[in-house]
């Protein structure tokens, strides 16, 4: 355990020693204000237009601005994570094996398993800690809405986008396993996004194929938190994705053990 938490440490260090990580989150959270903000405009209007046509013909206005607010929200912050983890995740280990510090890393008594846990949370806590303020758009949203909208929506929101992250993360630190450069390894990452995004479009194939490829797609089990829905099916399917990835790190960096031996 503490030789995890060494791991841990170290990463978490490395990570705000440098002004990267402050411009990293400044940038995320200015682009999740202006769309937040955005959204939240666009859909006041709307709903004060059917309010207007309402009170013209008798109708009361039927749309549920929070909730609509909430689901573009979080669908918007799944496009952020897709073009932002790459960057998070790129040097996690391709800049050790550049610096030739991995081989020290590799000698110390700490086994393949720590390091690639340690790596992992301390880059999923960067993630978290870049989500959390923009909970207080949300937050402070449904404190000023009338009826208020249920929290679960909010927390099963935020919870698809931390599994969501987690398993992106996850894909990344084993394509930064691979190489030594961090372009690379950010290119790849991110046409390796880009595939598991896109295998939702193949989901309307017939037979099993289709029901295949429909489980195996990111964004279709992401969908369901988004509408306030933590299916179980959906949890496995995170878990699984992330415990993959975990493990094929653990074997890759093994591997580069067994190279220099």
């Amino acid at each position: 355990m503490q030789s995890f938490y060494a791991v841990y440490r170290k990463e978490m260090g490395h990570y705000f020693v440098s002004p990267i990580a402050y411009i990293f989150i400044g940038v995320f959270l200015f682009l999740a204000a202006y769309f937040f903000n955005y959204f939240l405009t666009v859909m006041i209007q709307q709903s004060f237009s059917m309010e207007m046509q309402g009170m013209r013909f008798g109708m009361p206005p039927e749309i549920d601005v929070p909730g609509q607010v909430m689901r573009g929200f979080f669908g918007l912050l799944s496009t952020l994570v897709l073009f932002f983890t790459p960057i998070l995740t790129m040097g996690v280990y391709a800049e050790e094996r550049k610096r030739g510090t991995m081989e020290l890393l590799m000698t110390s008594p700490v086994t393949e398993t720590q390091i690639v846990l340690g790596k992992f949370f301390a880059s999923l806590t960067l993630f978290m800690l870049m989500m959390l303020p923009t909970a207080g758009y949300v937050i402070f949203m449904c404190l000023h809405s009338d009826p208020m909208p249920p929290w679960r929506m909010v927390a099963a929101g935020y919870a698809g986008v931390l599994l969501l992250g987690g398993s992106l993360i996850a894909l990344g630190t084993f394509i930064s396993s691979l190489t030594e450069n961090q372009l690379i390894a950010a290119v790849l990452t991110f046409a390796a996004f880009l595939f598991v995004w896109v295998l939702d479009l193949g989901s309307n194939a017939d037979g099993g194929i289709g029901a295949v490829v429909q489980y195996l797609s990111v964004i279709r089990h992401y969908d369901d938190f988004t509408r306030g829905v933590i299916d179980t099916s959906a949890l496995i399917y995170y878990f699984s994705f992330i415990a993959l990835f975990i493990f094929l790190t653990v074997r890759s960096i093994d591997s580069m053990r067994w190279r220099r031996a």
